[in-house]
């Protein structure tokens, strides 16, 4: 292998590992939006079982209300609560099962049965976990030169501190 295709190996390597090294990052981002589509959800089945149980009905019974409807509407309304209470359901089990996966597995474990939604929103509103933006390679640089200038400090100061044994030079 020659010097040039060794260069795009490595540039490959390393594009295909920063790549790949937010596959946990996006796992988390797309848990914490579970999160947030599991509280919104809560909301209304709690106040679907809450207005079932006034009316003396579990929730099943409540569906079956809707679904004996003779109202389209009502029919209608039936099946889009029930559509609400499953996605509610799945998200739970979904959410527990990512909470329980090694954090190796996480990526797999999303990618084994991902909300459409959710999915979508969390790629369109994903932010890398290592600083592959602007903002983060500035912030990086930043980190950087300042571990740079804090260990160049110590060494400086440890250079001074430390007697120099006789005969040996010091080199700068």
């Amino acid at each position: 292998m020659g010097p040039i295709a060794r260069i795009i190996a490595i540039v490959a390597g390393l594009a295909g590992g920063t790549v790949f090294s937010q596959a946990p990052e996006f796992a988390q981002q797309y848990r914490q939006r579970i999160g947030g589509a599991i509280d919104e959800l809560r909301v209304i089945v709690e106040d679907f079982n809450k207005q079932a149980a006034d009316h003396h009905l579990d929730r099943q019974q409540a569906l079956n209300t809707y679904a004996q409807s003779s109202d389209d509407f009502l029919r209608d309304r039936g099946v889009s609560m029930q559509s609400t209470i499953t996605r509610y359901e799945t998200l739970l089990s979904q959410q527990l099962k990512l909470g329980t996966a090694a954090p190796v597995a996480k990526p797999f474990v999303l990618l084994g049965e991902p909300d459409d939604v959710v999915f979508a929103n969390t790629w369109r509103d994903f932010v890398p976990g290592v600083p592959v933006s602007f903002a983060g390679f500035v912030w990086g640089a930043i980190g950087f030169i300042g571990g740079w200038v804090v260990a160049a400090l110590l060494g400086l100061g440890a250079r001074r501190v430390v007697p120099r044994p006789k005969g040996v030079r010091r080199v700068s």
